[in-house]
């Protein structure tokens, strides 16, 4: 009697643990089709902006933001009218407002935390925006190639560092911070991780063979001094072809060559980005193709911060010239009233990923399998 009891006693809990267990989720429900898409924008009368058009009916030059007793940093303006930092909020209520773009970029690497970049195709030309989200392992949710539409209304656009980004309004008042009293103020922050899913659903299934990858030269995109293209071309996946690393990095213009300490506590050191002392700055490393040179940035946070620079080894750099091919990553330029003119050192490209380096010696292919650890080859 007492087994029989015993036996009855698992099944019913089975029964209830059936009873409680969700059902699958189905690809319909995880990923919006076209028709699902037009029908979630008509629902509520919205319409779906071009990045840019976006950009240009939203985000206006001084925002609506600033006031006589609620203002940006000091860093926002250099008293041209030009404004650096800005935000522009966005309508909560009304018509929807909506975006739509597909993943450029990966956080698995390190290299973009709590930052997406998406970019959309229009009539063959890439557009691109950065958006501003508080969540980490980001990609997990939303991986590099994934398509997306946000219904935006609630949020803002804004500009940090005179880079475009959608954004909430954040205040910063860090007196720990380096030039604390430049950056106290409001600036575009992160979307709060709740807030974004609920803004955002997913269109298909992911497939980074969608994205468009640009080939440019260095010399074209230094060649941007006009405002609007400047900021249209922030964020663009972009390739850029034989180059190669000169073993130096920059500090406010001037060049210097890297070091061969150790990256723990050298931030001079011959590797994609050595310590910064927990300050935080992206690390810049010099390309060239020959003629113009331009920036590789990477966070010393990154998975791959301490790899040696191709060529570069616990002897110096004098093999980099050697090493050549092409470098893939998302184009930026970061102005402050520190660096406000157009300087050729304003714009640098973000690698995403050791895959973004694709250089060869000879016919050896360059792999960092040799660079893990400080004081290996």
């Amino acid at each position: 009697m007492k087994k029989t009891l015993y036996i009855s006693a698992i099944a019913l809990a089975a029964l209830a643990l059936s009873a409680c267990t969700p059902d699958p989720i189905s690809p319909e429900s995880a990923f919006l089709t076209e028709s699902q898409v037009s029908e979630l924008v008509a629902a509520d009368g919205g319409t779906i902006y071009t990045l840019n058009d976006f950009l240009d009916r939203f985000m206006t030059e001084q925002g609506n933001y600033w006031s006589d007793t609620s203002l940006y940093r000091t860093r926002a303006n250099n008293g041209d009218g030009t404004w650096l930092f800005s935000i522009d909020t966005l309508p909560a209520n009304g018509n929807g407002i909506y975006i739509r773009g597909r993943i450029t970029t990966d956080d698995y690497g390190g290299n973009f935390y709590k930052t997406l970049c998406i970019q959309q195709i229009v009539n063959g030309e890439q557009q691109a925006l950065r958006i501003s989200v508080d969540g980490s392992s980001v990609n997990g949710m939303y991986p590099l190639g994934q398509e997306i539409i946000i219904r935006v209304n609630g949020l803002a656009v804004g500009r940090y560092a005179d880079q475009p980004q959608l954004c909430v309004p954040s205040y910063n008042n860090n007196y720990t911070a380096s030039n604390a009293s430049q950056k106290v103020g409001w600036a575009p922050g992160r979307i709060p991780w709740a807030r974004f899913q609920l803004a955002t659903k997913r269109i298909g299934r992911p497939d980074a063979t969608k994205l468009q990858v640009d080939t440019i030269s260095i010399a074209t995109f230094q060649a941007i001094t006009d405002e609007t293209t400047m900021r249209q071309w922030d964020g663009k996946l972009i390739c850029v072809k034989n180059v190669y690393y000169t073993g130096q990095y920059e500090t406010n213009g001037t060049l210097s060559n890297c070091s061969t300490g150790d990256p723990e506590k050298d931030s001079n050191a011959n590797v994609f980005a050595p310590t910064t002392q927990n300050v935080g700055y992206p690390q810049s490393r010099i390309i060239t193709d020959g003629t113009n040179r331009t920036l590789v940035s990477c966070s010393e946070y990154a998975k791959f911060a301490y790899f040696y620079l191709p060529g570069a080894d616990a002897s110096g750099v004098s093999d980099c010239p050697n090493w050549k091919g092409n470098i893939t990553g998302i184009l930026g330029q970061y102005r402050d009233n520190a660096r406000y003119a157009h300087d050729v050192y304003d714009w640098s490209i973000t690698l995403r990923s050791m895959a973004d380096v694709d250089f060869y010696k000879g016919d050896e292919a360059w792999y960092p399998n040799h660079c893990v650890e400080y004081g290996e080859n």
